[in-house]
């Protein structure tokens, strides 16, 4: 009988045989079968937090054939990447560019950023639109159909899906299904619990939703008509979500002195509902609570020392943005526009806003005001009527002064003038508790902002997350204050946000994933962005590449488009 030691030549030949076999093959693939693109020369940021290697990647197909030595290969088209890194294209875990996609599906301040996906669909999604909803949607989209011809053609989100397959898009999106957008289309804007019915018709939404392509189920929970949802109603949508392998998504009900309660809530609709739990702009909002990011934080990482998936994001600023009319006691918000305005002309109902406002009430958690430390933390971002485009840019104490009235009925004229549509920006949190979220593994980038172009005369001065938040985290908070390594800030941006969304093919440099990359510079990338001038692109982001195409190519935009909707796990399942 042959003994396993007098094998071993055998298999020792047998190995060395399968591996010229191999050899041969890769030598004979580099040098015979030109990729589409190879990148060459580069530090490789493989989206996994570990540090940089020296490297190529290359495309074919749209995806990334492979990634390494590549001593021999030959492409169609090479960019040496001579110290420069390379990364995974950056994932906008919150993105509100749910329509200006419609008007410029170029995505310029997006895509200049090294955005290649933008998950969009938070407090009211772009679909389903039915019943109420659709004069709410018409009357929030004035300033797209009025100037750029947007008109809706869609009822279902998978019809928007559709909608921009056709424009064409320079950006991937994924959409959530908005919990208030359901409760708007089966309800309307109204303060009260639904009925079996109407809960039931709610669900239905979401469960066409998810099979139409929605990641999971988002709810903007100081908003109308979200706000209006118990928790209850929350954790029966969101065990629809659940069965398609979906997530809920929370902009929470308080991120300010309640904001304990407001994440317990959050964790408790995941527990419930069987799903991962993602925080949208994690912050401790309100100068008097300033300091309290460490409970927050210990509040979540307890969720997940007892096994329970909670993430968050946040943009790196110390301001936010959301419109003007926020800053209303929540019993204002109630309604439709034209209810909203009505009641701002009532004398006596300005009276007790004005109080509200100054004092504040029970329970009311998002007074934007007094969260700003006075009108002088609110600065007026957009307005629809050429008379009022002086007031842009304007602190609300400022914009008081021009009126020559006080702020209170300054701040209503405008919104009645406005038809309760002005933006707002918000000067609301500290610096030093921005830097600790940043800090937390579990925590992503998100912009919260828009795709738009400096000729968007209708975005007003946006906040300039819109041009300038991944650039930013890159040139602050990597190279200058040190608050992340860069890896881990690119770990943050890929494949964290990836595995967040539950987008397998993409967020990491790995063969077989999908061509989104940036190219980018770390002694150079920054905003530029400020907030008195936002529309500014950022610099040092030489190369952005979308689903193997080049779209960003020596700092200039070529135009092309080879965005596409990522579906959701829910898509096409059978009964």
């Amino acid at each position: 009988m042959r003994t396993w030691a007098s094998k071993l030549p055998l298999l020792t030949l047998l190995f060395v045989g399968a591996l010229l076999v191999w050899t041969v093959r890769r030598w004979a693939q580099e040098t015979t079968v030109p990729y589409d693109l190879l990148i060459t020369h580069a530090h490789i940021l493989d989206g996994t937090g570990s540090p940089w290697f020296e490297g190529s990647v290359a495309v074919k197909d749209g995806k990334i054939a492979d990634v390494g030595r590549l001593t021999h290969a030959t492409a169609k088209r090479v960019i040496d990447a001579e110290g420069l890194a390379v990364a995974p294209g950056f994932i906008d875990l919150h993105s509100h560019s749910d329509y200006t996609l419609l008007v410029d599906g170029t995505a310029q301040s997006k895509i200049r950023q090294g955005v290649t996906t933008e998950i969009i669909g938070e407090a009211a999604s772009a679909g389903p639109i039915l019943g109420p909803a659709a004069a709410d949607f018409d009357n929030g989209t004035a300033p797209l159909t009025q100037k750029d011809g947007i008109k809706r053609d869609w009822t279902t989100l998978t019809e928007y899906f559709a909608r921009l397959d056709r424009q064409g898009i320079s950006v991937n999106i994924a959409s959530y299904v908005g919990s208030g957008q359901v409760r708007l289309d089966v309800m309307g804007n109204v303060n009260r619990a639904p009925t079996a019915d109407e809960l039931r018709q709610m669900e239905d939404l979401v469960d066409q939703s998810m099979r139409g392509g929605a990641i999971g189920v988002a709810a903007g929970l100081i908003y109308a008509p979200n706000m209006f949802a118990k928790t209850e109603e929350l954790i029966a949508l969101s065990r629809v979500a659940a069965r398609y392998g979906g997530i809920y998504t929370t902009h929470i009900r308080g991120e300010g002195s309640n904001s304990v309660p407001a994440i317990e809530e959050a964790i408790s609709i995941g527990e419930q509902a069987g799903l991962p739990v993602h925080i949208l702009h994690f912050k401790s909002n309100g100068q008097a609570n300033w300091g309290r990011m460490p409970e927050l934080i210990a509040l979540i990482q307890a969720a997940r020392d007892r096994g329970l998936d909670v993430t968050a994001d946040q943009y790196p600023y110390i301001a936010g943005m959301t419109s003007l009319e926020q800053c209303l006691p929540p019993k204002y918000l109630e309604g439709t526009a034209d209810d909203v305005v009505a009641r701002l002309r009532d004398p006596k109902a300005r009276a007790e806003i004005r109080e509200d406002i100054a004092h504040g009430l029970p329970g009311w958690d998002n007074n934007e005001v007094g969260d700003c430390g006075g009108w002088h933390g609110v600065m007026v971002a957009s307005c629809r009527l050429p008379e009022d485009k002086k007031y842009e840019g304007q602190r609300m104490d400022d914009v008081a002064r021009m009126m020559g009235k006080n702020p209170v009925d300054a701040f209503c004229d405008l919104l009645i003038a406005e038809h309760a549509t002005p933006m707002a920006i918000y000067f609301s949190m500290s610096e030093a508790d921005v830097e600790l979220a940043m800090k937390q593994p579990w925590v992503g980038i998100g912009s919260d902002g828009v795709a738009v172009n400096p000729e968007m005369e209708f975005m007003g001065r946006p906040h300039p997350r819109f041009y300038g938040t991944f650039p930013r985290v890159l040139g602050v908070y990597v190279r200058e204050k040190h608050v992340l390594t860069l890896p881990d800030a690119v770990r943050k941006m890929t494949s964290l946000a990836a595995s967040i969304t539950g987008l397998s093919d993409r967020g990491l440099l790995r063969p077989g994933m999908a061509a989104d990359i940036v190219i980018f510079d770390p002694a150079t990338v920054k905003d530029r962005a400020t907030f008195e001038d936002a529309a500014q692109y950022p610099i040092g982001i030489p190369y952005v590449i979308v689903n193997g195409t080049v779209v960003i190519d020596k700092g200039e935009h070529t135009g092309a488009k080879p965005g596409r909707v990522l579906y959701g796990r829910g898509r096409n399942v059978l009964d």
